[in-house]
This record gives C-alpha cells, sequence and structure tokens, in this order.
C-alpha cells in the first residue's frame, strides 16, 4: 500500500508502489460490458469463430480492462485526512497486450508526481495492468488522482 499521514505529506511517498488482488475476467463480464458500450465485435462475444481467431478465446474489450482499474486498485492508497479520492482522468494510455476470457489481472500502481492544486492534491500514479502468466502487460495508464483534504482538517492547500 502506497500510504501517507495527510494528503501535504503525500509527496513524501512518490516512488513507492502497490499491488492489487488478482479478478477473473469472465465471459458474463465480457458480455455485460458489450450490451452497456454496444461493442458487440465477435472478437469478444463469438467463442466458436474466436477458438479460431487470433488469440484462440474470446478476449476482454480493452476499455473494459480500462474500465476495471478503480476495482483493481482499491485499497492501494492510503492518506489520513482526505475526504475522498475523485478520478481526475488519465494522461497516457497503452493497450499492450489482450486479455484473454478466463485470464486473471491485477494493478500495480506506482506514485510517480504530486502537485498541489486549489481542490486538494493530483497525485499521478503509472499503473500497470499485469496478466497471470504473462510477461507483458495488458496495459498501462498514467492515472491521476484529485486527492481532497478533510473540511475539518487544519491543513492547508496551497494555491
Amino acid at each position: 500500500m502506497i500510504a501517507a499521514a495527510s494528503p501535504a505529506a503525500l509527496a513524501a511517498a512518490v516512488g513507492g508502489s502497490a499491488t492489487g488482488d488478482w479478478f477473473t475476467i469472465d465471459q458474463e463480464r465480457i458480455q455485460a460490458f458489450a450490451d452497456a458500450t454496444e461493442d458487440r465485435q465477435w472478437i469478444h462475444l463469438d467463442a466458436q469463430r474466436a477458438a479460431s481467431g487470433p488469440f484462440g478465446a474470446t478476449i476482454a474489450h480493452g476499455y473494459l480492462t480500462l474500465s476495471l482499474l478503480p476495482r483493481l486498485t482499491v485499497g492501494l492508497l492510503a492518506v489520513e485526512g482526505a475526504s475522498m479520492f475523485v478520478n481526475y482522468g488519465l494522461d497516457r494510455v497503452r493497450f499492450v497486450q489482450p486479455v484473454v476470457v478466463g485470464s486473471r489481472v491485477r494493478a500495480v500502481s506506482e506514485l510517480t508526481r504530486v502537485d498541489a492544486s486549489p481542490q486538494g492534491y493530483r497525485a499521478a500514479l503509472t499503473t500497470t495492468v499485469q496478466i497471470e502468466g504473462s510477461a507483458r502487460p495488458a496495459l498501462v495508464a498514467e492515472t491521476l488522482v484529485l486527492v481532497v483534504p478533510e473540511t475539518d482538517s487544519h491543513e492547508a492547500v496551497p494555491a
């Protein structure tokens, strides 16, 4: 876990990293994502056709893997005195390798930068989604999180 005693102390944790738990990507989740996004390409949904395709089975949508970052990174960053963490966006995303149905994935996050802002502290993390048994990751992203101090905190946020 990447931990800090306060939002202002988060900068001292730059360079720290943490690893999440394994999570299985099953066909039911792939189907639900296809239904939600209306991306029903055969490589994701047609097991018979995908079996003779380039990956030997259906694969998760790249955006499905990306959308799982909140689940995969839960508990990796702990900041005392923070009222909330807000998804601030992404600066870079690369889909390195597809995730074949039934694979287990996990996130490894490294805190790379912390910048003060009027709302709190923007933390940049390089997050890699690993695939169990593979040397190549599914994706690598620079994720941005706004760490908002508690309102009753005596910590002043720099302007």
